[in-house]
């Protein structure tokens, strides 16, 4: 083409791409669209305890299920900088201080279970010799639930924490055994085939193939698990320990203390939320280069 053409030629003008969304407005939309649903139910809930369509002893407004968290959580005596320091203070309110024993006995027992799991579900996933030795008992157990186990944990542990952890322990022990397994075994030959190729040791190809490749399921288990201890440490709590959240929605349920009872019930929910998206974070931290792949 000649200069004086490339001269007269009407410039090219870009037709806009319309502009996706970023992810923090979708996040924010999604947010907004959620808190809606929840604002109308808890107003359609607060005008039916308000209007006489349900007994107020049976199902208290959100109002006053609000002012008994604000009851529950207040310091149990004024403040005296003599006799403890002001942490303990602030967070000797009942349902402050039950919320921390729950938690706390959900991570001990949480931890022990996936602490024994794992290695088995590693070592029975990778060797089909331990796979066909340890199964058969493996399958018979594990559609036991935990609280089946409550007479045997008393009988064994008495009362207190211990047959909580081991409750706990229980509840989260198969679901990540059972992943762990899993992930193992469905890693894909394409990897292990390209280790191989490139002369990776059987320590090697365990450490830096399988196990990353089995992360997805690992991670999946530990989320069932978490949320099976959550279940489990409520009625741990019911039976065989004096202080957490279970023990306080029961003693809740003794003098037919509903707002009581709801607040607790919401707390579980809260903690089980906050345990769900750190699990997540994690999630998505560890799990980079999984969702590399997938795009």
């Amino acid at each position: 083409m000649s200069t004086d053409a490339l001269a007269t030629a009407p410039p090219k003008i870009a037709t806009p791409t319309p502009a996706s969304p970023s992810r923090t407005e979708a996040n924010i939309k999604r947010f907004a669209i959620s808190t809606v649903v929840i604002v109308v139910l808890l107003g359609a809930w607060e005008a039916a305890s308000r209007l006489g369509y349900v007994k107020v002893q049976i199902l208290p407004p959100p109002s006053a299920v609000f002012l008994k968290f604000l009851e529950s959580i207040k310091p149990q005596e004024a403040y005296d900088a003599t006799k403890t320091n002001y942490l303990q203070w602030l967070v000797s309110g009942e349902l402050i201080h039950d919320s921390i024993s729950s938690m706390g006995r959900v991570l001990v027992g949480f931890f022990i279970g996936a602490g024994l799991a794992l290695p088995l579900g590693l070592a029975m996933g990778a060797s089909d010799l331990v796979f066909k030795l340890m199964n058969p008992l493996v399958q018979i157990l594990r559609p036991i639930p935990p609280i089946a186990y409550i007479p045997l944990s008393i009988l064994w542990f008495g009362l207190g924490n211990p047959p909580a952890y081991f409750l706990i322990a229980l509840g989260a022990f198969f679901p990540v055994l059972i992943n762990t397994i899993a992930g193992v075994r469905n890693v894909d030959s394409i990897y292990i085939r390209a280790a191989q190729n490139l002369g990776a040791g059987k320590m090697t190809m365990f450490l830096r193939v399988i196990i990353p490749a089995a992360m997805p399921y690992i991670l999946t288990g530990v989320k069932v698990g978490l949320g099976v201890a959550f279940i489990v440490v409520i009625v741990a709590e019911m039976i065989a320990v004096n202080n957490g959240l279970g023990y306080r929605i029961t003693e809740a349920r003794e003098f037919f203390w509903s707002d009581k009872i709801i607040v607790g019930m919401v707390t579980i929910g809260v903690l089980g939320l906050i345990l769900d998206l750190i699990v997540s974070k994690l999630n998505n931290h560890l799990l980079r280069w999984h969702r590399g792949m997938e795009h």
